[in-house]
């Protein structure tokens, strides 16, 4: 059976399990299709060229996003931890050198009081020194000086 190079041919499975093969010693027999791998010759070509490339492209396609996706994200969150743990050990080894691990940075506090009627209150405390660890992440339940620095005024709704 020829089809067109441009053909778009859709046989039901039916008409697939049961279609003539032409072998090479010229005897026509009919081959029986399950898979892909149990057919022959030119039944083998249309069912490549019908479901073969589209749904394997579309599978490995999917394999590859998802391996490139997953990759990603364990590289980002690889880097993170390894990134903390370090800084975690600098900070670890300045306090126990006693290398000068923390810091104070000048910030100014308020607290936001939300009142009954709707209004909001506001009330200043004076600026104060703040205690702060000079490290990348916060440890020891301070926050690093960079941070404090680029913030500070610091307000606590209540």
């Amino acid at each position: 059976m020829r089809f067109p190079a441009n053909a778009v041919v859709c046989l039901s499975e039916s008409e697939l399990s049961t279609m003539p093969v032409k072998r090479n010693e010229g005897a026509r027999e009919h081959c029986r299709v399950r898979s892909p791998a149990d057919c022959c010759g030119a039944l083998q070509l249309l069912w490549a060229y019908n479901q073969g490339p589209v749904a394997l492209t579309a599978a490995k396609l999917r394999e590859r996003l998802r391996r490139i996706f997953l990759g990603t994200v364990v590289f980002v969150l690889g880097t993170a931890i390894l990134t903390f743990g370090v800084d975690f050990g600098v900070f670890r080894l300045r306090v126990a050198a006693q290398r000068n691990p923390y810091g104070t940075v000048v910030v100014s506090h308020s607290y936001a009081v939300q009142q009954k009627n709707g209004k909001t209150q506001f009330i200043f405390d004076p600026p104060a020194p703040e205690t702060c660890v000079k490290a990348l992440f916060p440890h020891s339940g301070m926050l690093p000086c960079w941070y404090l620095s680029r913030h500070p005024e610091q307000r606590t709704d209540i």
